[in-house]
């Protein structure tokens, strides 16, 4: 029922960049003019870049078009054993900062906005520190950073933190060995069993128990279609973030042999949590509030890690909640002082988003590139 370019990743726009980690996504304009400061969007490679383009009526990146940005994502490689040896600064170097210098290029423009989700905010996170200590004048500056539903401190790490001690990394890099990834299978079950009830037990029981054909439903497939994940890139993650959080240590955490401290980002920052979220607890990256060293602005929205960030307008679903002035130390006092809105954060996010954007230009066509949009990156199953 569902294909990736048919129903699905069908914002219109071309490859205009490619390299062994990313193919990089510009977006054809749907409003005659826009937002002089360009948009990139670093998704998860834990899973596809789509569940930001699903279908036409739940497309973040198709309303950030229709809102007049200028919009570029990244879509990651699918790892196999050519990627064994990549490690984090690898997904740095020719990820984030490789996606940068090619907006800058294709656009001309010195300034950018960077948003991140999951742990593409982590390096996001992890960028705008190394980029604070070793300032690089091929690359754009980051005039904003959005990071949603992000840890960069995981002394609290939800429900995950049930799977990272010693013994059960140790068995995963292991495993890993023997491929040069984690398969993405292994990933795809875990997060299935941290909600066994939704992702395993109801279709055990509506399809195989009393015959019911399974209902089309464009995340779940969007969640089947999973990744590998490349093996020292994972193995550091777990390590250095998961089990020592290490990234909230100043210089902790090495890129490229510079040591780096996160509360030297000045970056004007945006930080969206859920509620719900399981995955990264809202508690826990509110934490970020009191690290950056810029002015944060912190919005907490309804639902969870998915659905309360893939919540278009239009559908009138779930909350949000915002405040004014300062983030005290404490997440429940702010959430005690805040303010609840009906519906979807996305309207809130552009008007901020948008003062850092600069003025209004003719909007950029998008003529030449390596192929259509989605690419083919992100077509590439996991066997």
């Amino acid at each position: 029922f569902f294909k990736v370019g048919r129903n699905l990743a069908t914002t219109k726009g071309k490859v205009v960049f490619q390299n062994e980690l990313i193919q990089l996504i510009q977006y054809a304009p749907l409003t005659p003019n826009a937002r002089r400061v360009p948009l990139l969007i670093m998704p998860p490679w834990i899973n596809k870049y789509y569940i930001l383009d699903l279908g036409e009526k739940k497309s973040f990146i198709r309303y950030l078009v229709e809102q007049g940005f200028t919009v570029f994502c990244i879509s990651w490689v699918n790892p196999d054993a050519r990627h064994a040896d990549m490690n984090f600064e690898d997904y740095m170097e020719l990820g984030a900062l490789a996606a940068m210098r090619e907006v800058k290029r294709a656009t001309g423009e010195d300034q950018i906005n960077v948003l991140g989700y999951c742990i593409g905010g982590t390096l996001l996170a992890t960028a705008l520190a190394y980029l604070k200590a070793a300032p690089r004048a091929d690359l754009p500056a980051v005039t904003s950073a959005t990071f949603l539903v992000t840890l960069t401190d995981f002394s609290d790490p939800g429900d995950l933190g049930v799977f990272m001690d010693e013994a059960q990394i140790v068995a995963i890099e292991e495993r890993m060995k023997k491929q040069g990834y984690l398969e993405a299978e292994a990933m795809a079950t875990t997060f299935n069993m941290l909600r066994a009830n939704e992702l395993i037990w109801s279709f055990v029981i509506n399809n195989y128990m009393l015959g019911k054909e399974p209902f089309p439903f464009d995340i779940l497939y969007w969640n089947a279609d999973s990744t590998n994940l490349a093996a020292a890139m994972e193995s550091f993650y777990l390590r250095k973030m998961y089990l020592q959080n290490k990234l909230v240590q100043p210089g902790g955490v090495s890129m490229k042999g510079v040591p780096i401290d996160l509360r030297v980002i000045d970056t004007p920052a945006f930080l969206l949590s859920t509620r719900e979220d399981h995955i990264a607890p809202w508690r826990a990256t509110y934490a970020a509030t009191q690290l950056y060293k810029g002015p944060v602005t912190f919005v907490l929205s309804g639902s969870g890690h998915i659905a309360g960030v893939v919540n278009p307008p239009a559908a009138k679903k779930y909350s949000y909640f915002t405040k004014d002035g300062t983030c005290p130390p404490q997440p429940d006092d702010w959430l005690k002082n805040a303010v609840a809105h009906d519906g979807s954060w996305w309207p809130e996010w552009t008007v901020w988003l948008a003062s850092f954007s600069g003025d209004q230009i003719p909007a950029r066509d998008v003529k030449d590139g390596i192929e259509d949009a989605p690419g083919s990156y992100v077509k590439v199953r996991a066997v």
